[in-house]
C-alpha cells in the first residue's frame, strides 16, 4: 500500500546590505526614521501570519463526506468445528467409500465413490455412483473426473473383466477436471456385480496415439451400491 504524505514548507528570507556611511547628517537621519517606519509594519504582517499557521492543521482534515463513504469491514463469525467439509466417509466396504452429506434433518444422500490411481499411485480418476428411481432402462447413475489435459472426443471407455468395453461422452470441464456424467443400465449393473475389476481408458490431448487405463475395483461393490441412496429422476 502506497501513502502519500503532503507537507507544508514555508521560508522566509531576509536579505539585508550592509548600510553604506553616509557622508552627511540627513542620510544617516532618514535611514533611522525608515527603519523605525518598518519595525511596526513588520510587527503588524507577523500578526496577520500568525492565523494562517494555526490554520494549517485543517488542511489533514478528511473531505466533508468522505469517511461515509469508505468500509471499515466487519468481523467474520468463526466456523464451527465440522462445518468446514459437509461431506463424510460413513463406511469403507471394500474397495468403495460410502460418502454421504450432511444434513440437519431427514435422511442424508449417500453415494459411492473410489480414488482411481495408476501403476506408480498417482491419482488419475474418481468416479461416484449413486442408484437412480423412476430412470426407465437407467438404474444408477455416475460421475467421472479425468484431468483437463484428457482428449474429450476420444470419450471415456469402460470394459468389465475384458469385456466389451462401453463408450461415454464427456458432459464438461472446470478448473478440477473434466466430467463424464453416465447413466448405467441394468445390464451394466449386474456385470459391475459379478466382476471383479473394470477398466477405465482415456486418452491424453498431448499424446493422442497412447490410452491411460485404469483400473476400477468392484470389491464391494455390491454391498456400497445397496447403501447408495435412490435419487429421483
Amino acid at each position: 500500500m502506497n501513502t502519500y504524505l503532503g507537507a507544508l514548507t514555508i521560508a522566509a528570507m531576509l536579505a539585508s546590505t550592509p548600510a553604506a556611511f553616509a557622508q552627511d547628517a540627513t542620510e544617516e537621519t532618514t535611514a533611522e526614521i525608515a527603519t523605525e517606519q518598518a519595525a511596526p509594519a513588520a510587527d503588524a504582517a507577523a500578526e496577520d501570519a500568525a492565523p494562517v499557521a494555526d490554520a494549517a492543521p485543517a488542511e489533514d482534515a478528511p473531505a466533508e463526506g468522505l469517511v461515509d463513504q469508505l468500509d471499515t469491514g466487519e468481523e467474520q463469525p468463526a466456523e464451527a468445528p465440522g462445518e468446514q467439509s459437509q461431506t463424510y466417509i460413513r463406511e469403507e466396504i471394500g474397495d468403495w467409500d460410502l460418502q454421504c452429506l450432511r444434513a440437519e434433518e431427514g435422511e442424508e444422500p449417500c453415494q459411492m465413490y473410489q480414488l482411481l490411481t495408476d501403476g506408480q499411485g498417482n491419482s488419475v480418476a474418481e468416479v461416484s455412483i449413486f442408484r437412480v428411481k423412476n430412470g426407465g432402462q437407467v438404474q444408477a447413475g455416475g460421475t467421472f473426473v479425468v484431468p483437463l489435459e484428457t482428449l474429450l472426443t476420444q470419450k471415456l471407455s469402460i470394459s468389465v473383466d475384458g469385456g466389451q468395453p462401453k463408450r461415454y461422452d464427456f458432459t464438461l470441464c472446470n478448473p478440477i477436471g473434466c466430467y463424464a456424467r453416465v447413466g448405467f443400465t441394468a445390464d451394466d449393473v449386474n456385470r459391475f456385480k459379478r466382476g471383479n475389476v473394470a477398466k477405465i481408458t482415456i486418452v491424453p490431448a498431448l499424446a493422442p496415439d497412447q490410452k491411460v487405463v485404469v483400473d476400477m475395483s468392484l470389491s464391494g461393490f455390491t454391498d456400497s451400491y445397496g447403501k447408495t441412496s435412490e435419487l429421483a429422476n
